[in-house]
């Protein structure tokens, strides 16, 4: 029977250390496996990952051809049901108590909630997604969904027609829309070349 003094490791799971540096009668040559003299043979030496020699590496020689979208993916901080059964019924679970529960970090996207897992009762839940599945376990539970508003994408700014004061024509009102839309102009007009000398009249 194994009990806490005659515990011992797996055999074959230990192996004895590899001593390097200590001489040709340590069983690894006189280099110690690293070879003679050079870059990788010196304490610290290493060589970044895809490094040639300084030749042309091999993923700047391939073409790139197509687009990735890698760049304008959204990545979203994940939460599945059974993180939110810990919870008591009827508290409204938003990001903020999410961060405080230590259920999530960092910075993404927004908030989406998976539907991994059963919930037992019903919770009020603050998002930005939510899976399908998600959804209808949160609400046969008895509990809500309320999806956060997106924010708008600045876009060209839009000039809001104003309607003509009363007494004033259409044509008035036109006028001064296309005076305030009027851009101004970059260029000053050059002044006019200057008139010729006279010549003078008699000779000194």
């Amino acid at each position: 029977m194994i009990r806490l003094h005659n515990m011992r490791p797996r055999p074959g799971s230990t192996h004895r250390v590899k001593r390097l540096g200590s001489g040709e009668s340590s069983g690894h040559g006189k280099t110690s496996g690293k070879g003679h003299k050079g870059q990788k043979a010196r304490s610290g030496g290493s060589l970044r990952l895809g490094f040639e020699g300084g030749q042309m590496p091999l993923i700047r020689r391939l073409p790139k051809r197509g687009f990735n979208n890698a760049a304008f993916h959204k990545n979203y901080m994940i939460v599945n049901l059974s993180d939110l059964s810990a919870f008591k019924e009827g508290t409204v679970v938003n990001e903020q108590m999410l961060r405080e529960s230590k259920l999530i970090r960092g910075n993404g996207a927004g908030l989406k909630i998976l539907g991994g897992g059963e919930l037992k009762h019903g919770l009020t839940v603050e998002a930005d997604k939510i899976s399908a599945s998600a959804r209808e376990k949160i609400e046969k539970a008895g509990g809500t969904v309320t999806l956060r508003e997106k924010r708008a994408a600045q876009g060209p700014r839009v000039v809001q027609e104003t309607a003509p004061a009363e007494g004033e024509s259409e044509a008035k009102a036109s006028s001064k829309k296309k005076a305030a839309t009027k851009k101004p102009s970059s260029k000053k007009k050059a002044p006019a070349k200057a008139a010729s000398k006279k010549k003078s009249a008699g000779k000194r």
